[in-house]
Formats: C-alpha cells, sequence, structure tokens
C-alpha cells in the first residue's frame, strides 16, 4: 500500500494534492496548490424561543495558494427575516507554519484569521462572525495524525462589531475566546486498492466559546459522517448539539449539509 493513503484522515492524496477533513472545524493541514474548491455549506437551526427552524445557506470559494497557505471567500444568505436574503461576506485565511512528516503520522501547526461584514439583526449574546455578526477572529490549531485517527484543537480570539446599522449592544461583550477539540477516524475502506474507492469518515467535535466581558460560555458537541468519492469530492452529514450554555443562544442545535468540490491544478499556469 502507497504510503500517501496514511495521511487520508485530513486529506485524500494523489498525485494533485490532499482535501480537508474535519466539518466544524479546520485542521492544521492545507487544501492542494493551484487547487480551487467550491463549497456549498447548509444548516437548518431549530429556534429556542419560537417555533420552527432557521436556514443559513453559505456558498465558499477556497483558493490554495501554495503548500502551506490557503484563502477562503464566502457569502452569508438566511431566512431569518422569513424570505431567503443575503446578510453578508466573509474573508478567510490559514498559513501552517510547522509541519513534521512521519510514516504513518504527522503533526502539523496552523495559524487562521477571518474577516466578516453582516447586515443581520444582533438577536443573541453568542458571538459567531461566520454567518452572524461582523468583526474578526483570529487564532492557532494544531493537528496530530495517528495513522487511521485524527485529533485536531484549536484556540481563537473573536471580535464582534456593529452589524451596519444594527448596533452591537452595549450591555453585551463584544468579545471572546473559542476553543475546540476534534476526533476523527477512517472507518472505510478498511484496505486501498484504488484512489477512486469512496472514503467514509466519522468524527466527534467539541466546540466551545466563553465570553470575555462576563465569563458566559458554553460547550456543544457535533457528531458528523463524512463521505469522500473519487478523492475530489465530499459530503458532510452532521449534527449539532447544545451541552451546557449561560449565555443566550437562539438556535444552538441543528443539522448541517455540506458538499464540497476540488478542481486540482485551476490555477496552474499553462505552457
Amino acid at each position: 500500500m502507497h504510503q500517501k493513503y496514511f495521511f487520508v484522515l485530513f486529506f485524500i492524496s494523489s498525485m494533485a494534492g490532499a482535501q480537508e477533513l474535519f466539518v466544524f472545524t479546520d485542521p492544521a493541514s492545507n487544501m492542494p496548490t493551484n487547487a480551487v474548491g467550491l463549497r456549498i455549506s447548509n444548516t437548518l437551526m431549530k429556534q429556542q424561543f419560537e417555533a420552527g427552524y432557521n436556514y443559513h445557506l453559505l456558498p465558499e470559494l477556497m483558493i490554495g495558494v501554495n503548500k502551506n497557505l490557503m484563502l477562503h471567500a464566502e457569502g452569508f444568505f438566511s431566512t431569518r427575516s422569513a424570505n431567503l436574503v443575503a446578510e453578508g461576506a466573509g474573508l478567510y485565511g490559514k498559513y501552517r507554519f510547522l509541519s513534521k512528516e512521519d510514516v504513518h503520522s504527522h503533526f502539523r501547526m496552523a495559524a487562521y484569521g477571518r474577516i466578516s461584514i453582516n447586515n443581520s439583526d444582533i438577536h443573541q449574546e453568542e458571538i459567531e462572525i461566520n454567518g452572524h455578526n461582523s468583526g474578526f477572529e483570529t487564532g492557532i490549531i494544531a493537528t496530530q495524525l495517528l495513522h487511521k485517527v485524527a485529533l485536531s484543537a484549536s484556540m481563537g480570539y473573536e471580535q464582534a462589531m456593529n452589524n451596519q446599522e444594527n448596533k452591537f449592544p452595549t450591555s453585551q461583550s463584544s468579545k471572546a475566546v473559542n476553543y475546540t477539540f476534534s476526533v476523527g477516524k477512517l472507518m472505510l475502506p478498511k484496505s486501498y486498492t484504488d484512489y477512486r474507492q469512496t472514503n467514509v469518515n466519522l468524527m466527534v467535535e467539541m466546540l466551545g466559546q466563553t465570553l470575555s466581558g462576563n465569563g458566559k460560555s458554553y460547550l456543544d458537541a457535533a457528531p458528523s459522517l463524512q463521505f469522500i468519492f473519487n478523492s475530489q469530492a465530499r459530503l458532510d452529514l452532521a449534527y449539532r448539539k447544545q451541552l451546557y450554555s449561560s449565555m443566550l443562544r437562539t438556535a444552538p442545535d441543528g443539522f448541517l449539509f455540506r458538499f464540497e468540490y476540488l478542481f486540482f491544478n485551476a490555477l496552474k499556469k499553462r505552457s
């Protein structure tokens, strides 16, 4: 068996590069150099204080600049105002600054940053600039692969700002510390004969936040099932469940459905 298949838990290797794994969090690995990815994320979150669900649509364009740097641009749409409307956009970048490779394992670290603008109403104490708040976030990710099991952890600082004409409430904390821990395992195939085999990954992610101003916090658990087809297309099915919260959150529990497709060497110059 070719050694590249041992790295499949974070990405599916091919001659062109690699593909990411985790659903709610980002590992320290990057997408392939010169690759372009298209991602569509859909979330259906149950409202806490009203009947029904909120639907959020996040289309995303991803670019592998080089082996250490990747960039994303995404849009935010939701049905919080009854109809599906555009609410904002965001930019995300991740730089891998450490990589220690072994035969059946690797350890990687990366720094990330995100900036977003949003025009929706500010309706909860939880800060989430990936679809709800205007602001920025920066942090560190560490990821360890041990054969078919992956462990990843992150910590970041997040700052919310005014959502354009919707001012951030002075009574709420606008700063937060985010922390995550994720574990995943490659379930299928048991052995590799071809890169076109469908891969099945099972994972659980713990997602937490503490508001700096008042110490309020939450902790969620998010089990996910992932399929990777032909080393190029990816389908994620996940459920996010609040385990604990001392802050106001209007829709913490719900489902995520995501589809992603990579175009390898899309940015490579043709001779």
